[in-house]
Parts: C-alpha cells; structure tokens; sequence
C-alpha cells in the first residue's frame, strides 16, 4: 500500500480511504443527477436543462465546467442521446 496524502492511499492499482469514498459518492450523485434530468429533459426549457448539467457535472469536479462541455451535454440530452455515467465500484489509479 503507498499513502499519497492522509485520507487516500493506493493499493493494488485502486483508491482507498475517505477521500476516495467521496470522489465515488460524488460521481455516483452525478449519474443521479444525469438520470433524472434525461427523464425530465422533455419537460424542461433548454435554460433548466442547461442548468441541470451544469449542477451534475459541478458537483462532480468540485470546480466550474467549461461552459462547451455544459453545451454539449445539454445538446446530446435534448437530442434524446443516452449519457450513462457509470459509477465503478472502486476508484481505479494510473
């Protein structure tokens, strides 16, 4: 096992520890929020939409997404294209 930093460490090529725990429940609250805003995308203004990626992929990275990213995402949902976010069950290191 090496330490990178208190709260993450690697083992046998994955993540482990606090920090990874919440990179994963971070993209897991992502797919989330991806799922529903597909299932709601015909009932919502391209504004909301455009929002809903915004708050899905911010809460993912933590930081401001670049806004051609928020664009494209929001132009393959309301081209009725499937974005599936998986969420693997370990967090896996290069």
């Amino acid at each position: 096992m090496t330490l990178i930093e208190p709260g993450l460490s690697v083992r046998d090529g994955f993540a482990e520890g606090p920090l990874a725990d919440a990179a994963l429940s971070r993209a897991a609250r992502a797919a989330q929020l991806f799922d529903e805003l597909q299932e709601q995308a015909p009932t919502l203004t391209d504004g909301q939409l455009r929002d809903g990626v915004h708050r899905a992929l911010r809460r993912y990275t933590r930081e401001q997404p670049p806004a051609c990213q928020v664009d494209s995402y929001t132009a393959l949902i309301r081209c009725g294209v499937r974005i599936d976010w998986s969420v693997p069950e370990r967090l896996p290191c290069a």
